[in-house]
């Protein structure tokens, strides 16, 4: 077959999808044989498929894992945050999605397909594939596609016929978008708009995603409502304690202060709860539970000193941040930017300015001031952790990495090179300790 460029095979592929299909087989028939292929894959597509090369996924053999039961199906369809925004979905995807030959799927975190609608034919098509109601669709079950793939790199993801790793899903291409919850960045799944190859639209993916969006917009909604009904009991209660004190809801948005600097939110450390606590940014506190959230009484003004970190990204999606001092130990869940940026410092105990990390991070070194803002929500947390002009972990702070055991695991939503190069690091001299996992 004659070579493709990889700008005219984009194109191809909205404009002539089964010659597109036949010319990705070629595609993904070199890489796994080892031979170089023009075009390459595209840099989403090849990741995903390294990542399926190590996890020992097989490229010719359709796996799927067992079905929830109707219970267990039922039970996470109530625990989802997501039944709340399903109208909304539903509103923007399904109309198209029948009248286009697709079908709407919405899965959870762990890529478990809770609902799924759209054209009578194609569901039936689906079905033959293995993707129905309770299955699992993670990445590293049935290989790269619109759900699980867009659950590891965290962001709208299309896989167009044989870019999907498993040559069973060839006639198929699906556009998924993940859904985070506004409150805390938690990944809680993805929307995805799947159909055979020759249903195929360039529009689709950025409709998934805007509709993605929508959904994060109404869960904003509803937590500021909810937020005003907590404020509203929180107002009298602060009057009759005294002192410094703040209510805030489960996930430690505040929703009233008294005798502090007002806070948009307090870090709640893993395993929180009621009882004597050290939070950081506030120290010593006494914590009482209240309805949708804690009233936490502060004790003293005085800041321990931090003597140790540990910065745990061993895991696929969920990466903490440990800190060690003189009045305790406390751990923080961190979100994928935060759990990125805290990366690149630890391999560069030297420092980075902003724009080093922006042009890291985002490939555009102009994006200094978002950097400057995610760094200034991470200080509220870590407080005296981390120095500025340049952004480093402070002298005296024994810094310690944990990866995961796969190189091609460490935090997949990152396109730093720094990270995608398994970075690592630690200068002598820089304050940092160990960076081994």
């Amino acid at each position: 077959m004659t070579p493709v460029p990889r700008p005219d095979l984009d194109r191809l592929v909205a404009t002539d999808a089964v010659r597109a299909a036949r010319v990705l087989q070629e595609v993904r028939a070199a890489v796994l044989a080892g031979r170089p292929a023009s075009p390459g894959p595209r840099p989403v597509i090849g990741a995903s498929w390294e990542r399926m090369r190590e996890h020992g996924v097989d490229p010719e053999r359709d796996v799927r894992s067992g079905l929830l039961s109707v219970e267990d199906l039922q039970a996470r369809r109530r625990a989802s945050p997501l039944r709340d925004v399903l109208e909304v979905l539903r509103r923007g995807l399904l109309r198209i999605a029948d009248a286009t030959r697709h079908i709407m799927v919405v899965c959870d975190a762990e890529g478990r397909v809770l609902w799924r609608e759209g054209s009578a034919p194609v569901l039936r098509r689906a079905d033959g594939l293995g993707f129905e109601l309770g299955a699992d669709w993670a990445e590293s079950v049935v290989g790269t596609n619109g759900v699980g793939t867009s659950l590891v790199v965290r962001r709208p993801v299309q896989v167009f016929s044989a870019e999907h790793f498993v040559r069973s899903h060839h006639p198929w291409t699906c556009a998924g978008a993940p859904i985070t919850d506004p409150r805390d960045g938690r990944l809680l799944g993805v929307v995805d708009v799947s159909g055979p190859l020759d249903t195929l639209h360039p529009a689709v993916l950025a409709l998934v995603d805007s509709v993605a969006q929508l959904a994060e917009a109404r869960l904003r909604e509803r937590h500021a409502v909810a937020l005003e009904g907590l404020r509203a009991m929180a107002a009298p209660l602060l009057a009759r304690v005294g002192g410094r004190a703040v209510v805030v809801d489960a996930q430690g948005w505040t929703a009233a202060v008294s005798g502090l600097a007002p806070v948009d939110r307090v870090v709640l450390p893993r395993s929180f709860g009621a009882g004597e606590r050290l939070l950081p940014g506030l120290g010593p506190s006494t914590v009482e539970p209240l309805p949708g959230g804690w009233l936490i009484r502060v004790a003293s003004r005085e800041v321990e000193e931090v003597t140790g970190l540990v910065l745990d990204v061993s895991a696929a999606r969920h990466w903490s941040v440990t800190v060690t001092g003189g009045a305790g130990v406390w751990t923080q869940e961190l979100s994928p930017r935060h759990a990125e940026l805290l990366y690149l410092l630890a391999v560069a105990p030297e420092g980075r300015t902003a724009g080093e990390l922006a042009g890291e991070v985002f490939g555009d070194t102009g994006r200094a001031v978002t950097v400057r803002a995610e760094l200034s929500r991470i200080r509220r947390y870590l407080g005296g952790v981390l120095a500025h002009r340049p952004y480093r972990f402070r002298e005296g702070v024994v810094v310690r990495v944990v990866r995961p055991g796969r190189p091609g695991d460490l935090l997949p939503h990152s396109r730093a090179a720094a990270v995608r190069g398994g970075g690592s690091g630690g200068a002598p001299g820089s304050g940092c300790g160990s960076l081994g996992a």
